[in-house]
């Protein structure tokens, strides 16, 4: 697992990134408004990806990327020596994560590029290394090969699996707990122990569901398991400490509600569990396993809560509430102490403590906000002083990036709708130009506060930008997404016609001059907005997106499953009804230009889709320019595709609605 001398060369260079301070701060800025940033500024790979303090802090881990692939280096903090780089052989290999699970050792997870995709996949490989680049190795995956026929025990198993780290277990230097999942028709996961320098496996159990994923205590017992069934049932089982028979404690298709683990208590005599409603937002409840009680810890008004964990334990929530705010079960707590001095040091932004040394010490905070796309520090809990260490993109000048804020209004049907608006860059004369710009998914997902690259490009180029978290989207409770079952083209769409609506009311944009666009299920809620609203758009742009509905039914990676064809039928519609909510049936109806792209290795919206929406479109005699790009999936990975396809992209826009001009795209890698 050695890497090339062309690569560890260079990542030497990684040390040298490391500075005292960071340059200029957003408040020590001039006066004077410098010029807005380019697109070169965000489609650039980050400079790091990930970065984990050890557990004795004398070390930093972090993930680079460098040249086609990414790589894992370990530096010494006192001097920034460069004490070991690995990568996972081939080309276009990713590290996806890693976590240190001893003083000395780090496992990692890994993705490679697979086929004509440009984009790297998940393997379910896991590796591992020594601090100092010693005893690198494959632990588990499918290209583990034996030790040769004349050796009696075999430590590593030779078989066709994926594993996912469960548990890293904090006291065991030895040992991780691991879910391994068979590349066959068996869809029960097994959980294992596994020794982190030999590979070695021991079984512990096989989950009682389909799809399964599990948690431990804080003593490393396996404690529960949770998994999807084919039917889109949800269960949740629960065992003892000592082992034993899985017990159901939850099935969505009894209760109607999804009850997801999440952590143990401390004393690991409750469980934490994220509780749905019927209506209104998610819950946090700690259930008694031995009592089979159950109470309310934390329900915001109405906004689902997100877990936070620090050290190993469950300490709180992080509400996105149009900007993010964070919860604590013990507000007194050592933790909750930590995060309110972090809050004070680092006003306006978003602080997250990404790891901690074992005696709590100092903890690596990672800071980002609407303007800035991240800064690492180390903060020092004796001395509550935070030493900057390095910026994932420090190209990213925040005073030449703009703020987002929250926005609600209320829908036709007089449902809160939430989302954020992005001022330009760019000052004009009168009204900025909109784009409504539309998130995929749709179930589930949704737009929160933060650095968005694309918004900010948008932005930098002369417009205002509103995405919409429409019925459906998550976050707000399951009443709010099950409002947008079987709603595409009803009222999700309504409610991104009624943001727009909205925003002219209120003064933000020019009504002659607003653009929807979006990517997957975002790309067919913009064309369906030129269908629906073919006067209140002056264009739509749909990427990577799907447009023939009843073609959901019969290709896609979705349909490789029966819980997919399921979800299809449940969420989306039977067959023979979605024709009529389908842009490619309603082109005739489209009056405005219209930008497709799409990569020729899609298999979640496959590029069939845009092919059949460029024809129908050019026989309703509908402008239409498309973009193909042979090799990308579902979303571009190389830098050339991104560049082209953004160059094209704003051209469009400056066309139609009269933003900034996009330089002609630069021939460079």
């Amino acid at each position: 697992m050695k890497s090339s001398a062309v690569l560890i060369a260079a990542v030497l260079s990684v040390a040298s990134v490391l500075a005292p301070a960071r340059a200029q701060t957003p408040a020590q800025a001039p006066a004077a408004a410098p010029a807005p940033h380019d697109i070169e500024d965000f489609i650039r790979k980050d400079k790091f990806q990930t970065l984990k303090i050890s557990p004795t802090g004398e070390y930093f881990a972090a993930t680079v990327p460098v040249e086609r692939k990414t790589m894992l280096v370990i530096l010494r903090r006192s001097d920034n020596k460069l004490m070991a780089s690995t990568a996972i052989p081939g080309d276009y290999t990713q590290i996806l994560d890693f976590w240190w699970v001893s003083d000395e050792r780090v496992v990692f997870s890994g993705a490679e590029k697979i086929g004509a995709l440009e984009r790297p996949q998940p393997t379910g490989e896991l590796y591992a290394i020594n601090f100092d680049g010693s005893r690198g190795d494959l632990l588990v995956g499918l290209r583990v090969r034996g030790e040769g026929l004349g050796t009696r025990v075999q430590k590593k198993k030779v078989e066709a699996v994926a594993a996912y780290l469960v548990d890293d277990l904090t006291g065991d230097d030895k040992n991780v707990i691991i879910a391994v999942r068979p590349f066959s028709y068996d869809p029960y996961t097994r959980v294992e122990r596994m020794n982190v320098y030999t590979g070695q496996r021991i079984g512990i159990s096989v989950a009682p569901v389909r799809n399964a994923d599990f948690l431990t205590d804080h003593a490393g017992n396996v404690r529960l398991a949770m998994g999807e069934d084919v039917d889109l049932s949800t269960r949740t089982y629960h065992r003892k400490a000592s082992g034993g028979d899985w017990v159901l404690i939850n099935d969505t298709h009894v209760s109607g509600v999804s009850k997801t683990p999440l952590g143990f208590s401390a004393d690991d005599k409750l469980v934490y569990l994220l509780v749905e409603h019927d209506k209104g937002p998610d819950s946090i409840d700690a259930w008694d396993p031995q009592t089979g009680e159950s109470h309310e810890v934390f329900r915001d008004d109405d906004t689902d809560p997100k877990p936070l964990y620090l050290g190993g334990e469950l300490v709180g929530v992080e509400v996105m509430d149009g900007l993010p705010r964070k919860e604590f079960f013990d507000p007194d707590s050592k933790y909750a102490l930590l995060y309110r001095k972090l809050e004070r040091a680092f006003p306006q932004q978003n602080v997250t403590v990404t790891s901690i040394t074992r005696d709590g010490g100092q903890a690596l905070v990672y800071a980002e906000s609407d303007r800035t796309p991240g800064d690492f520090y180390v903060f020092d809990a004796k001395t509550n002083r935070a030493e900057y260490v390095l910026s994932r993109q420090d190209w990213v000048d925040p005073k030449r990036t703009v703020k987002v804020a929250p926005v609600d209004f209320a829908s036709r049907d007089g449902k809160r709708i939430h989302g954020y608006l992005a001022s330009p860059a760019v000052k004009t004369a009168g009204k900025p130009p909109l784009i409504v710009f539309v998130h995929g998914g749709p179930f589930g997902v949704r737009d929160v506060w933060g650095f968005d690259r694309d918004v900010q490009m948008l932005a930098a180029y002369g417009y205002a930008v509103l995405q919409v978290n429409f019925r459906g989207s998550g976050g707000y409770g399951r009443d709010f997404q099950e409002a947008g079952r079987r709603q595409w083209g009803g009222t999700m769409q309504d409610d991104l016609t009624d943001a727009t609506r909205w925003a002219i009311a209120q003064g933000i944009a020019d009504p002659d001059r607003i653009c929807i666009y979006g990517a997957s299920y975002g790309a067919y809620a913009a064309l369906m907005g030129a269908v629906k609203e073919p006067t209140l758009y002056r264009c739509a742009v749909g990427y990577v997106g799907v447009y023939d509905l009843p073609t959901l039914h019969t290709d896609g990676d979705t349909q490789e499953s029966t819980s997919g064809k399921n979800f299809v039928d449940e969420w989306i519609g039977p067959r023979d009804t979605v024709t009529k909510v389908s842009p490619t049936r309603l082109a005739d109806r489209i009056k405005v230009p219209v930008l497709l792209a799409a990569g020729g290795e899609d298999e979640r919206a496959p590029i069939q889709h845009t092919q059949m929406m460029e024809k129908a479109l050019r026989a309703a005699g509908v402008p239409v320019e498309a973009h193909y790009y042979p090799t990308e999936g579902h979303g571009f990975y190389k830098v050339e595709n991104a560049r082209d396809y953004y160059t094209s992209l704003l051209a469009f826009f400056h066309k139609h609605l009269g933003g900034r001009e996009p330089a002609a795209a630069a021939k460079q890698d």
